[in-house]
């Protein structure tokens, strides 16, 4: 038989309504940040290139990258470097059978995000 109510039920769980746990977000996080890195990456590259072709276009790279928004982006990668490191090392951890319990996994996401946080500081003030 035919459901006449077919059309009018929800979708559920939809993401607008539904709130993702901390974990997964992390989990997004680290996948974007390993696909974001290669822009500073490319940007790395392209000033030793640059400083190996010529001074002029050196001046040119190093500009740029001296620039405020080459700034931010560097140190967006940096972070986003610190970021999926730290992860990985959680992720490794995981690898070997430890810290599947919900309150280790939950301490872990929290001390993920603080590292990734306290080594881009500490890695600005050191260099």
């Amino acid at each position: 038989m035919a459901d006449v109510n077919r059309g009018n039920r929800p979708l559920s769980p939809h993401l607008q309504v539904y709130r993702l746990p901390l974990v997964a977000k992390i989990s997004i996080m680290t996948r974007i940040t390993g696909v974001a890195l290669g822009a500073p990456a490319l940007l790395i590259v392209w000033w030793f290139v640059a400083g190996a072709y010529s001074p002029e276009y050196f001046a040119v790279a190093d500009g740029l990258l001296s620039s405020l928004l080459g700034k931010i982006v560097l140190i967006a990668g940096l972070w986003a470097l610190w970021f999926h490191f730290a992860n990985g090392i959680r992720h490794f951890v995981f690898d070997l059978g430890r810290g599947f319990d919900l309150p280790t996994v939950a301490k872990t996401n929290w001390l993920v995000i603080g590292a990734s946080v306290l080594l881009t500081v500490l890695t600005l003030l050191l260099v």
